[in-house]
C-alpha cells in the first residue's frame, strides 16, 4: 500500500498497541506513528484490528487487518496472549 494511501486510511487514527507482559506500573498502551504501524504489517506476533465503520473498512483497511466493528472482541482476539495488538480507526466524526 503506498504511503499516501496508508496515511489516508488511518486519517489521523489513534493507533494504540498493547505491549505484551507490560509491568503493572508501566502504561500498557502507547500511540504509534503511521510509519511504525506500517513496519508492523505482516509481522509475526502482531494483530492489526480495525474499528472503522463497514464502509471505511471496505475502502481503506490496512492489509491483514481484522475488522472488529459489531463483533465481540473475544471472537477476534488471538489465542496468543503475547501477541501485540494494534487498534486503529479514523477517529471521532
Amino acid at each position: 500500500m503506498p504511503r499516501t494511501s496508508l496515511a489516508a486510511a488511518l486519517c489521523l487514527a489513534a493507533a494504540s498497541a498493547l505491549a505484551p507482559a507490560a509491568p503493572a506500573a508501566a502504561e500498557p498502551y502507547q500511540t504509534l506513528a503511521i510509519d511504525q504501524v506500517e513496519k508492523m504489517l505482516g509481522q509475526p506476533g502482531v494483530v492489526i484490528l480495525d474499528a472503522n465503520t463497514p464502509d471505511l473498512w471496505a475502502k481503506h483497511h490496512l492489509p491483514g487487518a481484522v475488522h472488529i466493528t459489531g463483533r465481540r472482541l473475544a471472537e477476534v482476539l488471538p489465542q496468543d496472549r503475547e501477541a501485540r495488538l494494534v487498534f486503529y480507526c479514523s477517529g471521532p466524526k
